[in-house]
Protein backbone atom coordinates (compact mmCIF):
# COMPACT_ATOMS: atom_id res chain seq x y z
CA UNK A 1 0.00 0.00 0.00
CA UNK A 2 0.75 3.47 -0.57
CA UNK A 3 0.99 5.27 3.09
CA UNK A 4 1.31 8.93 3.57
CA UNK A 5 2.82 9.50 7.07
CA UNK A 6 2.19 13.02 8.76
CA UNK A 7 4.04 13.85 11.23
CA UNK A 8 4.42 16.67 14.19
CA UNK A 9 8.12 15.91 14.88
CA UNK A 10 11.07 15.56 12.37
CA UNK A 11 12.23 12.07 13.47
CA UNK A 12 15.68 12.64 13.15
CA UNK A 13 17.80 12.93 15.02
CA UNK A 14 15.85 10.55 17.04
CA UNK A 15 16.58 12.75 20.38
CA UNK A 16 12.90 11.96 22.27
CA UNK A 17 10.45 9.54 23.12
CA UNK A 18 8.03 10.65 19.75
CA UNK A 19 10.78 10.79 17.64
CA UNK A 20 11.59 7.84 18.80
CA UNK A 21 8.78 5.99 17.88
CA UNK A 22 7.76 8.08 14.60
CA UNK A 23 11.40 6.80 13.30
CA UNK A 24 10.42 3.13 14.28
CA UNK A 25 7.00 2.93 13.16
CA UNK A 26 8.31 4.22 9.82
CA UNK A 27 11.42 1.50 9.36
CA UNK A 28 8.55 -1.09 9.85
CA UNK A 29 5.67 0.28 7.35
CA UNK A 30 9.17 0.72 4.63
CA UNK A 31 9.27 -3.47 4.91
CA UNK A 32 5.83 -3.65 3.52
CA UNK A 33 4.77 -0.55 1.52
CA UNK A 34 5.45 2.65 0.58
CA UNK A 35 5.59 5.57 2.61
CA UNK A 36 5.50 9.53 2.14
CA UNK A 37 6.60 11.65 5.21
CA UNK A 38 5.66 15.31 5.96
CA UNK A 39 6.86 16.44 8.64
CA UNK A 40 6.85 19.59 10.95
CA UNK A 41 10.24 21.00 12.08
CA UNK A 42 11.08 23.29 14.54
CA UNK A 43 14.82 23.85 13.52
CA UNK A 44 16.58 23.42 10.44
CA UNK A 45 16.64 19.95 9.03
CA UNK A 46 20.42 18.47 8.74
CA UNK A 47 21.54 16.92 5.33
CA UNK A 48 22.50 13.95 7.65
CA UNK A 49 19.20 14.10 9.15
CA UNK A 50 17.02 14.63 5.74
CA UNK A 51 19.61 11.85 4.52
CA UNK A 52 18.56 9.51 7.18
CA UNK A 53 15.06 9.84 6.75
CA UNK A 54 15.25 9.54 2.71
CA UNK A 55 17.11 6.13 3.21
CA UNK A 56 13.52 4.52 4.71
CA UNK A 57 10.96 7.24 2.96
CA UNK A 58 10.09 6.89 -1.10
CA UNK A 59 9.83 10.44 -0.12
CA UNK A 60 10.19 13.17 2.74
CA UNK A 61 9.18 16.99 2.72
CA UNK A 62 9.57 18.82 5.94
CA UNK A 63 7.23 22.42 6.51
CA UNK A 64 8.56 24.69 8.88
CA UNK A 65 6.35 24.13 12.39
CA UNK A 66 5.53 27.32 14.77
CA UNK A 67 4.40 26.51 18.20
CA UNK A 68 1.79 27.81 20.03
CA UNK A 69 1.96 31.26 21.09
CA UNK A 70 -0.81 31.41 24.08
CA UNK A 71 -0.86 35.35 23.73
CA UNK A 72 -1.36 35.82 19.88
CA UNK A 73 -4.16 37.07 18.28
CA UNK A 74 -5.31 33.44 16.90
CA UNK A 75 -4.89 32.40 20.23
CA UNK A 76 -6.88 34.70 22.22
CA UNK A 77 -9.89 34.24 19.99
CA UNK A 78 -9.88 30.14 20.52
CA UNK A 79 -10.93 31.53 23.93
CA UNK A 80 -14.41 31.79 22.23
CA UNK A 81 -14.17 29.04 20.17
CA UNK A 82 -15.26 25.45 20.51
CA UNK A 83 -12.19 24.17 19.26
CA UNK A 84 -8.87 23.79 21.32
CA UNK A 85 -6.63 27.16 21.18
CA UNK A 86 -3.27 25.61 20.14
CA UNK A 87 -5.39 24.13 17.23
CA UNK A 88 -6.40 27.10 16.12
CA UNK A 89 -3.20 28.90 16.65
CA UNK A 90 -0.64 26.28 15.62
CA UNK A 91 -2.88 25.65 12.16
CA UNK A 92 -0.11 25.81 9.25
CA UNK A 93 -1.66 26.71 5.74
CA UNK A 94 1.60 25.27 4.40
CA UNK A 95 1.58 22.04 6.23
CA UNK A 96 -1.75 21.98 4.35
CA UNK A 97 -0.64 22.86 1.10
CA UNK A 98 1.90 20.16 1.32
CA UNK A 99 -0.37 17.41 2.45
CA UNK A 100 -2.85 18.16 -0.21
CA UNK A 101 -0.10 18.55 -2.98
CA UNK A 102 1.27 14.91 -1.83
CA UNK A 103 -2.14 13.60 -1.80
CA UNK A 104 -3.15 14.78 -5.15
CA UNK A 105 -0.08 14.09 -7.16
CA UNK A 106 0.48 10.24 -5.25
CA UNK A 107 -2.87 9.35 -4.21
CA UNK A 108 -2.11 7.16 -1.12
CA UNK A 109 -3.91 4.37 0.24
CA UNK A 110 -4.31 5.51 3.91
CA UNK A 111 -3.05 8.48 5.48
CA UNK A 112 -1.51 8.35 9.72
CA UNK A 113 -1.53 11.38 11.22
CA UNK A 114 0.97 10.77 14.46
CA UNK A 115 -0.32 12.30 17.22
CA UNK A 116 -3.64 14.95 18.06
CA UNK A 117 -1.99 18.02 15.69
CA UNK A 118 -2.25 16.38 12.56
CA UNK A 119 -5.82 15.60 12.46
CA UNK A 120 -6.61 18.87 10.43
CA UNK A 121 -4.31 18.04 7.79
CA UNK A 122 -5.68 14.34 7.63
CA UNK A 123 -9.02 14.79 6.95
CA UNK A 124 -7.61 17.23 3.82
CA UNK A 125 -6.73 14.10 2.30
CA UNK A 126 -9.83 12.57 0.46
CA UNK A 127 -10.53 8.54 -0.93
CA UNK A 128 -7.71 7.21 1.83
CA UNK A 129 -8.47 5.62 4.96
CA UNK A 130 -6.93 7.41 8.31
CA UNK A 131 -5.36 6.52 11.44
CA UNK A 132 -4.76 8.49 14.59
CA UNK A 133 -1.32 7.20 15.62
CA UNK A 134 -0.83 7.81 19.36
CA UNK A 135 -3.86 9.69 20.89
CA UNK A 136 -2.59 10.46 24.25
CA UNK A 137 -5.01 11.90 26.79
CA UNK A 138 -4.01 10.95 30.01
CA UNK A 139 -2.29 14.92 30.69
CA UNK A 140 -4.91 16.84 30.15
CA UNK A 141 -7.73 14.32 31.34
CA UNK A 142 -5.68 14.11 34.49
CA UNK A 143 -4.79 17.78 34.83
CA UNK A 144 -8.34 18.00 35.35
CA UNK A 145 -9.61 15.58 37.21
CA UNK A 146 -6.30 16.78 39.95
CA UNK A 147 -6.79 20.53 39.70
CA UNK A 148 -8.25 22.13 43.10
CA UNK A 149 -11.34 24.12 43.26
CA UNK A 150 -12.27 27.04 41.22
CA UNK A 151 -10.22 29.00 38.64
CA UNK A 152 -8.04 26.56 37.51
CA UNK A 153 -10.62 23.85 37.47
CA UNK A 154 -12.65 25.47 35.47
CA UNK A 155 -9.98 26.22 32.97
CA UNK A 156 -8.55 22.74 32.79
CA UNK A 157 -12.04 21.70 32.32
CA UNK A 158 -12.84 23.81 29.52
CA UNK A 159 -10.06 22.37 28.06
CA UNK A 160 -10.87 18.68 28.42
CA UNK A 161 -14.58 19.10 27.21
CA UNK A 162 -12.62 21.39 24.43
CA UNK A 163 -10.54 18.42 23.43
CA UNK A 164 -13.04 15.58 23.62
CA UNK A 165 -15.69 17.78 21.68
CA UNK A 166 -12.90 18.39 19.17
CA UNK A 167 -11.87 14.96 18.86
CA UNK A 168 -15.95 13.73 18.34
CA UNK A 169 -16.39 16.10 15.96
CA UNK A 170 -13.01 14.84 13.90
CA UNK A 171 -12.51 11.04 14.38
CA UNK A 172 -15.81 10.01 12.17
CA UNK A 173 -13.38 10.58 9.36
CA UNK A 174 -11.50 8.02 10.48
CA UNK A 175 -10.71 4.10 10.31
CA UNK A 176 -8.79 3.30 13.56
CA UNK A 177 -6.78 4.89 16.40
CA UNK A 178 -3.69 3.87 17.91
CA UNK A 179 -2.68 4.12 21.82
CA UNK A 180 0.33 3.01 23.57
CA UNK A 181 -1.24 1.91 26.81
CA UNK A 182 -4.66 0.12 28.37
CA UNK A 183 -5.06 3.53 30.33
CA UNK A 184 -4.98 5.84 27.11
CA UNK A 185 -7.23 2.75 25.55
CA UNK A 186 -9.99 3.65 27.61
CA UNK A 187 -9.93 7.34 27.79
CA UNK A 188 -9.75 7.19 23.92
CA UNK A 189 -12.50 4.76 24.13
CA UNK A 190 -14.59 7.32 25.75
CA UNK A 191 -14.26 9.93 23.41
CA UNK A 192 -14.96 7.90 20.09
CA UNK A 193 -17.66 5.95 19.18
CA UNK A 194 -18.25 2.40 19.65
CA UNK A 195 -17.56 1.18 16.11
CA UNK A 196 -14.01 3.20 15.85
CA UNK A 197 -11.32 0.53 16.74
CA UNK A 198 -8.77 2.22 19.47
CA UNK A 199 -5.88 -0.32 18.85
CA UNK A 200 -2.68 -1.13 21.38
CA UNK A 201 0.58 -0.41 19.32
CA UNK A 202 2.67 -0.20 22.79
CA UNK A 203 6.12 1.76 22.74
CA UNK A 204 9.28 -0.25 22.61
CA UNK A 205 13.31 -1.02 21.98
CA UNK A 206 15.70 -2.45 19.44
CA UNK A 207 16.27 -4.99 21.33
CA UNK A 208 18.36 -6.52 18.71
CA UNK A 209 20.82 -3.18 18.57
CA UNK A 210 21.01 -2.67 22.28
CA UNK A 211 22.15 -6.28 22.99
CA UNK A 212 24.94 -5.01 21.47
CA UNK A 213 26.15 -2.06 23.35
CA UNK A 214 28.85 -2.59 25.51
CA UNK A 215 29.92 -0.63 28.91
CA UNK A 216 31.30 -1.85 32.32
CA UNK A 217 28.78 -0.22 35.12
CA UNK A 218 30.47 2.11 37.22
CA UNK A 219 29.62 1.60 40.89
CA UNK A 220 27.42 3.90 43.06
CA UNK A 221 25.96 5.42 39.62
CA UNK A 222 22.58 6.27 39.28
CA UNK A 223 21.41 7.54 35.76
CA UNK A 224 18.05 9.49 35.10
CA UNK A 225 17.47 10.19 31.27
CA UNK A 226 15.25 13.00 29.62
CA UNK A 227 15.28 16.26 28.55
CA UNK A 228 14.44 18.58 31.37
CA UNK A 229 12.71 20.95 28.70
CA UNK A 230 9.81 18.55 28.98
CA UNK A 231 8.09 19.88 32.33
CA UNK A 232 7.58 16.29 33.55
CA UNK A 233 10.80 14.99 33.45
CA UNK A 234 12.17 18.90 34.77
CA UNK A 235 9.31 18.02 37.76
CA UNK A 236 10.66 14.27 38.55
CA UNK A 237 14.20 15.33 38.33
CA UNK A 238 13.39 18.18 41.06
CA UNK A 239 11.35 16.02 43.78
CA UNK A 240 14.25 13.54 43.41
CA UNK A 241 17.10 16.59 44.21
CA UNK A 242 15.02 17.39 47.02
CA UNK A 243 13.39 14.75 48.63
CA UNK A 244 15.36 11.38 47.58
CA UNK A 245 18.67 11.82 46.48
CA UNK A 246 19.50 13.33 49.98
CA UNK A 247 18.32 10.18 52.01
CA UNK A 248 20.53 8.06 49.48
CA UNK A 249 23.63 10.28 50.34
CA UNK A 250 22.94 10.09 53.82
CA UNK A 251 23.94 6.43 53.53
CA UNK A 252 25.95 6.03 50.42
CA UNK A 253 27.85 9.40 50.01
CA UNK A 254 30.07 8.29 47.45
CA UNK A 255 26.99 8.17 44.69
CA UNK A 256 26.70 9.75 41.99
CA UNK A 257 23.65 10.85 39.93
CA UNK A 258 24.20 11.47 35.84
CA UNK A 259 21.14 13.37 33.99
CA UNK A 260 21.22 13.12 30.83
CA UNK A 261 18.89 15.57 28.23
CA UNK A 262 19.89 19.20 26.82
CA UNK A 263 19.75 22.14 29.43
CA UNK A 264 19.97 24.72 26.71
CA UNK A 265 16.66 27.40 28.25
CA UNK A 266 16.03 25.10 31.61
CA UNK A 267 16.13 27.28 35.08
CA UNK A 268 19.07 25.03 36.59
CA UNK A 269 19.87 27.16 39.33
CA UNK A 270 15.75 26.32 40.55
CA UNK A 271 16.81 22.81 40.94
CA UNK A 272 17.74 21.69 44.34
CA UNK A 273 21.74 22.26 45.14
CA UNK A 274 22.80 18.65 45.78
CA UNK A 275 26.20 17.54 45.63
CA UNK A 276 27.63 14.13 43.23
CA UNK A 277 24.97 15.45 40.27
CA UNK A 278 26.26 15.81 36.77
CA UNK A 279 24.45 16.75 33.93
CA UNK A 280 25.25 15.66 30.81
CA UNK A 281 23.45 17.78 28.14
CA UNK A 282 23.04 16.10 24.83
CA UNK A 283 24.31 12.82 23.95
CA UNK A 284 23.65 11.58 20.60
CA UNK A 285 23.28 8.16 22.32
CA UNK A 286 22.23 7.54 26.16
CA UNK A 287 22.32 3.65 25.63
CA UNK A 288 26.09 3.85 26.78
CA UNK A 289 25.71 5.93 29.81
CA UNK A 290 22.23 3.32 30.67
CA UNK A 291 24.45 0.37 30.58
CA UNK A 292 27.38 2.37 32.61
CA UNK A 293 24.80 2.56 35.69
CA UNK A 294 24.09 0.29 37.90
CA UNK A 295 20.53 1.72 38.52
CA UNK A 296 18.41 3.52 36.50
CA UNK A 297 16.30 6.35 38.67
CA UNK A 298 12.06 6.99 37.17
CA UNK A 299 10.68 9.02 40.03
CA UNK A 300 7.87 10.37 37.52
CA UNK A 301 5.00 12.09 38.93
CA UNK A 302 3.21 13.80 36.08
CA UNK A 303 3.02 13.20 32.22
CA UNK A 304 1.15 10.27 30.26
CA UNK A 305 1.56 7.26 27.89
CA UNK A 306 4.85 4.72 28.33
CA UNK A 307 8.53 5.47 29.36
CA UNK A 308 10.89 4.67 26.41
CA UNK A 309 13.52 5.44 28.76
CA UNK A 310 12.59 2.23 31.07
CA UNK A 311 11.91 -0.28 28.36
CA UNK A 312 15.71 0.61 26.78
CA UNK A 313 17.21 0.20 30.45
CA UNK A 314 15.99 -2.49 30.97
CA UNK A 315 16.71 -4.08 27.62
CA UNK A 316 20.03 -2.80 28.29
CA UNK A 317 20.25 -4.75 31.85
CA UNK A 318 20.03 -1.59 33.88
CA UNK A 319 17.83 -2.37 37.03
CA UNK A 320 15.00 0.20 37.19
CA UNK A 321 13.36 1.81 40.08
CA UNK A 322 10.53 4.14 39.19
CA UNK A 323 7.21 5.50 40.74
CA UNK A 324 3.79 3.88 39.98
CA UNK A 325 3.27 6.66 37.85
CA UNK A 326 6.43 6.29 35.79
CA UNK A 327 5.86 2.45 35.09
CA UNK A 328 2.31 3.26 33.96
CA UNK A 329 1.08 0.78 31.25
CA UNK A 330 4.22 -1.08 30.87
CA UNK A 331 2.54 -4.22 32.19
CA UNK A 332 6.10 -5.09 34.22
CA UNK A 333 5.84 -6.43 37.32
CA UNK A 334 6.71 -5.25 40.46
CA UNK A 335 9.45 -5.94 42.45
CA UNK A 336 10.43 -8.87 39.82
CA UNK A 337 10.86 -6.70 36.33
CA UNK A 338 11.11 -3.46 37.82
CA UNK A 339 11.14 -2.27 41.37
CA UNK A 340 8.84 0.40 42.07
CA UNK A 341 8.18 2.69 44.87
CA UNK A 342 5.67 5.98 45.66
CA UNK A 343 7.33 7.57 48.56
CA UNK A 344 11.01 9.03 49.02
CA UNK A 345 11.60 7.39 52.06
CA UNK A 346 11.09 3.76 49.77
CA UNK A 347 12.22 5.43 46.88
CA UNK A 348 15.73 5.79 48.53
CA UNK A 349 15.65 2.44 50.14
CA UNK A 350 14.89 0.52 47.14
CA UNK A 351 18.08 2.53 45.89
CA UNK A 352 20.07 1.54 48.55
CA UNK A 353 19.09 -1.92 48.43
CA UNK A 354 20.49 -2.03 44.88
CA UNK A 355 23.41 -0.64 45.31
CA UNK A 356 24.51 -2.53 48.40
CA UNK A 357 23.44 -6.12 47.29
CA UNK A 358 24.91 -7.07 43.39
CA UNK A 359 22.99 -10.41 43.58
CA UNK A 360 20.21 -8.70 43.51
CA UNK A 361 21.30 -6.10 40.86
CA UNK A 362 22.11 -9.13 38.98
CA UNK A 363 18.64 -10.69 38.94
CA UNK A 364 16.78 -7.32 38.10
CA UNK A 365 19.31 -7.24 35.03
CA UNK A 366 18.75 -10.74 33.62
CA UNK A 367 14.69 -10.31 34.41
CA UNK A 368 14.58 -6.66 33.08
CA UNK A 369 16.37 -7.94 29.46
CA UNK A 370 13.59 -10.86 29.49
CA UNK A 371 10.83 -8.43 29.99
CA UNK A 372 12.21 -6.19 27.32
CA UNK A 373 11.95 -9.14 24.65
CA UNK A 374 8.40 -8.06 24.74
CA UNK A 375 8.85 -4.44 23.65
CA UNK A 376 10.43 -5.05 20.36
CA UNK A 377 10.04 -2.86 17.74
CA UNK A 378 10.41 -5.37 15.11
CA UNK A 379 7.28 -7.20 16.67
CA UNK A 380 5.35 -4.44 17.83
CA UNK A 381 6.58 -2.70 13.71
CA UNK A 382 5.00 -6.05 12.49
CA UNK A 383 1.68 -5.91 14.11
CA UNK A 384 0.98 -2.53 13.17
CA UNK A 385 1.26 -3.52 9.61
CA UNK A 386 -1.03 -6.08 10.42
CA UNK A 387 -3.57 -4.03 11.89
CA UNK A 388 -3.40 -1.76 9.17
CA UNK A 389 -3.94 -5.02 6.59
CA UNK A 390 -6.89 -5.69 9.10
CA UNK A 391 -8.39 -2.01 8.19
CA UNK A 392 -8.02 -2.61 4.35
CA UNK A 393 -9.89 -6.05 4.71
CA UNK A 394 -13.21 -4.80 6.44
CA UNK A 395 -12.97 -1.68 4.45
CA UNK A 396 -13.29 -2.58 1.00
CA UNK A 397 -13.36 1.32 -0.10
CA UNK A 398 -9.90 1.43 1.92
CA UNK A 399 -7.59 -1.74 -0.69
CA UNK A 400 -5.24 -0.22 -2.20
CA UNK A 401 -5.51 0.99 -5.61
CA UNK A 402 -4.26 -0.19 -8.65
CA UNK A 403 -2.00 0.93 -10.93
CA UNK A 404 -4.45 1.42 -13.73
CA UNK A 405 -6.65 3.18 -11.02
CA UNK A 406 -4.72 5.68 -9.92
CA UNK A 407 -3.88 6.38 -14.04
Amino acid sequence: MRILFLSRWFPHPVSNGSRIRIFNLLQALRTEHEVTLVAFAEEDVSQASLAAMQAICDDVRVVPYHGFRPGSVRARLGFFSPTPRSVIDTFSPEMLAAVEQVATAWQPDFVIASEIDMLRYAVAVKDAGRVLEDLELAVPYDAYHSAPRGVTRLRKGLTWWKLARYLRRMLPAFDLVTVVSPREQALGQRVCSASLPVRIVPNGADVATLRQVQATPTPGTLIYSGALSYYANYDAVHYFLAEIFPLILAQAPATRLLITGSTAGVALDQLPPTPNVHFTGYLESVWPAVAGSWVSVVPLRLGGGTRLKIIESLALGTPVVATTKGAEGLGLTADVEIAIADTPQHFAETVLALLHDAERRRQFSERGRTAAQRYDWAAIGRDLNDVLAGVAARCPSRAPASAQERA
